[in-house]
C-alpha cells in the first residue's frame, strides 16, 4: 500500500515537472520562430547578410523579436553578426 502512495505521488510530481518544462519549450518555440522570420524579412528586404548562427538562434530563442530587433541594429551599426 506505501509503495503504491509513493509511486503515485513520484508519478504526480513527474508530471508536473514534464509539463512547467513543455510549458517553456513551447514559449521558446515560439520566440525562435518569430524571431527569425524577422530575421529573414530583414534578410530579403534590406539584404543585410545575417547568418544564421547558434548564437542568432539562441538569442531569438531567448528574446523572441525584440533579440532579432537587437541582432538587426548590431549588424547595421557593423558592430556583432
Amino acid at each position: 500500500m506505501v509503495t503504491e502512495i509513493v509511486i503515485l505521488i513520484v508519478a504526480i510530481i513527474a508530471a508536473f515537472l514534464l509539463w512547467k518544462v513543455l510549458k517553456t519549450v513551447k514559449n521558446m518555440v515560439i520566440n525562435t520562430i518569430a524571431g527569425l522570420i524577422v530575421l529573414v524579412i530583414a534578410n530579403l528586404v534590406f539584404g543585410l547578410e545575417i547568418a544564421y548562427s547558434w548564437v542568432v538562434i539562441l538569442v531569438c530563442a531567448i528574446a523572441g523579436i525584440v533579440g532579432a530587433l537587437l541582432i538587426i541594429v548590431l549588424n547595421y551599426l557593423g558592430i556583432a553578426f
